[in-house]
């Protein structure tokens, strides 16, 4: 039996902001914009050819032995990308705020890339959620 990842909340404060930044700045498809129960709204989004999506969700309790997430508490998703230049292009034209280019060297993190699997940029939703960009040498397909 499989376990695949589909599904990872995201926890904002204002749907129609995130939804917004998301789909219009980030270029993520918009799956699903739905009140599935009366008060419970729930947007799910999708990075441009990931298998797992992103939910953004409002009034919807905790499953029972779980617990709620804050706006701007998720930290280090990573999304890959074969071109990270053109990537933080995308981004900062779309207004988003990203970091330049960096990569891990002797001293710590330094500016521009390095070699495959070594550049990375990092970007914050509206509610302070962070998220990692990391150049990939090849589709994950052609892993």
């Amino acid at each position: 039996m499989n376990w695949t990842l589909e599904v990872v909340r995201v926890p904002v404060s204002d749907l129609d902001r995130a939804k917004e930044f998301y789909g219009g700045k980030c270029g993520f498809t918009v799956d699903l914009d739905d009140e599935v129960a009366p008060g419970t709204r729930i947007v799910q989004v999708t990075p441009p050819g990931s298998r797992c999506s992103i939910a953004l969700v409002s009034g919807l309790p905790p499953l029972p032995g779980t617990r709620t997430m804050t706006p701007g508490t998720l930290h280090g998703l990573q999304l890959c990308v074969t071109d990270i230049e053109a990537a933080r292009e995308k981004l900062v034209a779309a207004g988003v705020a990203a970091s330049p280019v960096m990569h891990m060297g002797p001293g710590g993190w330094e500016e521009g890339k390095g070699p495959a699997w070594n550049s990375f940029l990092g970007f914050e939703d509206p509610d302070g959620n962070g998220w990692i960009l990391q150049e990939a040498p090849t589709e994950l397909s052609e892993r």
